[in-house]
């Protein structure tokens, strides 16, 4: 598991498709040492980051309590 390790987390999301969390995500951004602009410019990222991943988790929350309400093939 990645947790903070940028490399790790671009590689499980490549092969898993899994997304890093927010929290883990930005205290990769805050160990970074970044040139001010970069900083800025990731700083904006993160912040559409965090609204689509809380997008995602609800659409997703949706999608499976839906299908936890109907029986499943056998």
């Amino acid at each position: 598991m990645y947790h903070y390790d940028a490399k790790t987390a671009l590689e499980e999301l490549q092969e898993d498709a899994i997304l890093p969390h927010p929290v883990h995500l930005r205290d990769m951004i805050l160990r970074a040492r970044l040139p001010a602009e970069l900083a800025v410019e990731l700083n904006r990222d993160f912040q559409q980051y965090i609204a689509r991943y809380g997008e995602i988790q609800k659409l997703a929350a949706t999608i499976l309590d839906r299908l936890s309400a109907v029986e499943r093939k056998t």
